[in-house]
């Protein structure tokens, strides 16, 4: 923690155009424009380091395993035994880190769009990618996550989409639709389940995540929205966790933990079997926006997660 000096500025991270938090910058390790977007990585302080891509917080290595955690590892239990795990997005590397914690895991493999993004990620964050990279049982593919899963046979457990909000000059602003989800699908082994970070639940900014929902709706059979609160986002995070086969939404806690015990090396700082009971259970007026939701997201009619009328 940086107490003797004061921040060399601050980063304001505007949650609605009328909220605003502010993150300080201690130190600018890294400001790059890549050919997809503009990247940050820095010092801020009391969190640790931070990677900010478009102006819009991703993550720092203070709370990355909360929202890291609970966005690989709901969807791993609920299979039960993954070997084989796809990351779409994922830049930091937590997330093919906690995949990697399986212990009958094979294969790993992370697809991103963004060269610059990974490698800075690999050079100055290694708290959050703990030397995942490294793994033999990872390949890192450099490419679109669509052009990927076009040409992926159906042999994937689990497919983690950790990929930036859909801003509408971003990298990713045509991967939250159906068509999107129905590929995700389509390279899932039977019996696998599919995860998306799906954004902010808090109310004044839920829609898009409720409007997810309803559009992974129209592909799987099963679709469970929760999230857990990030204190560096600001907002409580929403995931989605689909699949054609069952979601257990009432885990028993000592057989979670059974099972935690018997195939992952066990290295979780929140996540066991009373918290996986926890995530699954949603708060009511989030079940009650679901019920009520019939917007479907397509290519044609894709999320905007704009910032263009928030303060610069």
């Amino acid at each position: 923690m940086n107490e003797a000096k004061p921040p060399i500025y601050w980063i304001s991270d505007y949650l609605t155009p009328d909220d605003v938090l502010n993150h300080a910058v201690h130190k600018v390790i890294l400001h790059t424009h890549t050919q997809f977007q503009e990247l940050w990585i820095v010092d801020c302080g009391t969190y640790g380091k931070g990677l900010v891509l478009d102006g819009i917080w991703q993550s720092s290595t203070g709370d990355d395993f909360l929202y890291h955690e609970s966005l690989v590892q709901p969807a791993c239990v609920n299979q039960g035994d993954p070997k084989r795990g796809l990351v779409l997005g994922g830049g930091e590397g937590a997330t093919i880190r906690e995949l990697l914690k399986w212990k009958n895991m094979e294969r790993v493999v992370m697809v991103d769009l963004d060269r610059e993004v990974v490698e800075a990620c690999i050079e100055h964050l290694p708290e959050m990618h703990q030397g995942a990279f490294d793994d033999p049982r990872v390949e890192l593919v450099i490419q679109d996550a669509v052009a990927y899963l076009d040409n992926s046979p159906s042999e994937w457990d689990v497919i983690i989409s950790d990929l930036t909000d859909p801003i509408e000059h971003g990298p990713s602003f045509m991967l939250f639709t159906r068509e999107y989800f129905a590929k995700a699908q389509k390279a899932l082994r039977s019996g696998g389940y599919f995860l998306l970070q799906a954004g902010p639940v808090s109310p004044p900014s839920m829609e898009m995540h409720i409007r997810l929902v309803s559009t992974l709706k129209a592909v799987f059979k099963y679709v469970h929205s929760y999230h857990i609160h990030v204190p560096m986002l600001g907002h409580p995070w929403g995931f989605i966790l689909a699949s054609d086969s069952p979601i257990n939404l009432r885990p028993d806690p000592e057989a979670v933990d059974e099972l935690l015990a018997d195939k992952t090396n066990g290295k979780f700082k929140m996540f066991d079997g009373t918290t996986l009971l926890g995530l699954m259970q949603s708060p009511k007026h989030i079940r009650d926006a679901i019920a009520k939701e019939t917007t479907v997201y397509t290519i044609e009619h894709p999320p905007v997660f704009s910032t263009q009328e928030l303060p610069k």
